[in-house]
């Protein structure tokens, strides 16, 4: 079965949309890197140096700290929701993931590509061990890693890379899967999120802390009465920007003043 057909036509529409799904077979080969290959130091290092003009990056650093932001957002977006708005496992690996580094005009245009194969499905009662193997694989066992790696690589530090990864899990589940209409789906996204950010243990995460309990900020009142979950680290996306932008929730936009809601 091909990976599209795995799907809904409703669900694949989502998938390989706005979350850029890909069976590997249309890769963008030459801007690509399996991500086995990335946990080489001296190929890491090497993507660095060429992407880091591309983007507009100053240094290693930074160029680490966006190439992550824009990994974290396809693997975790594809992966996530398949696994809460479509019940399907995808089940990825270092073996068999693949980071596309495209960027043109200013913007990424790479995408998620994945081999061709049935979604991991689950036995009846078998959901909570299903859904922790899935969250491994995609974070203790691809993310982690190459985290450690871009880490060692660059000096950006582990917890921009964490956050950066928490940001996109909190704004797919709150942005998108709380809009799912069909209201046994949207129940079923919010019991794993919920999940996600207060009982998956560490250990799922490949490290001794839950990134997305540990980055989950309370959200800030601001004096035009909006409340907004500032970040506690920044991603340096504005260092890459010309002119300088800032992120909508950049820790060095928040107010001395403001304070947080409980």
């Amino acid at each position: 079965m091909s990976l599209e057909a795995a799907f809904s036509a409703q669900e694949w529409a989502v998938l390989s949309g706005p979350l850029r799904l890909r069976p590997l077979a249309l890769c963008d080969k030459s801007r690509s890197l399996s991500a086995r290959a990335l946990m080489a130091e001296d190929a890491c290092e090497q993507l660095f140096a060429r992407l880091g003009p591309v983007i507009g990056s100053p240094t290693p650093a930074i160029t680490a700290s966006l190439l992550a932001k824009r990994f974290a957002f396809l693997a975790t977006g594809a992966c996530l929701y398949a696994m809460s708005a479509c019940d399907k496992g995808l089940l990825l690996s270092l073996d068999e993931s693949v980071v596309e580094y495209g960027h043109d005009d200013g913007l990424w245009t790479s995408a998620m590509p994945l081999p061709d194969r049935d979604p991991q499905r689950y036995a009846p009662g078998a959901r909570e061990v299903w859904r922790a193997t899935i969250v491994t694989a995609l974070f203790a066992e691809v993310l982690a890693p190459l985290w450690q790696t871009f880490n060692r690589v660059s000096g950006i530090s582990r917890r921009i890379l964490w956050e950066n990864t928490a940001v996109r899990v909190y704004s797919l589940y709150e942005k998108r899967l709380s809009k799912v209409e069909d209201p046994l789906i949207r129940r079923r996204c919010q019991a794993d999120f919920e999940w996600l950010l207060q009982e998956a243990e560490p250990a799922l995460f490949g490290l001794d802390y839950n990134p997305l309990r540990h980055f989950r900020r309370p959200p800030t009142l601001l004096a035009d009465g909006r409340h907004l979950r500032f970040r506690r680290t920044c991603c340096f996306y504005y260092a890459a920007s010309d002119p300088v932008e800032y992120c909508s929730a950049c820790p060095l936009l928040r107010p001395r003043k403001a304070r947080s809601i409980a």
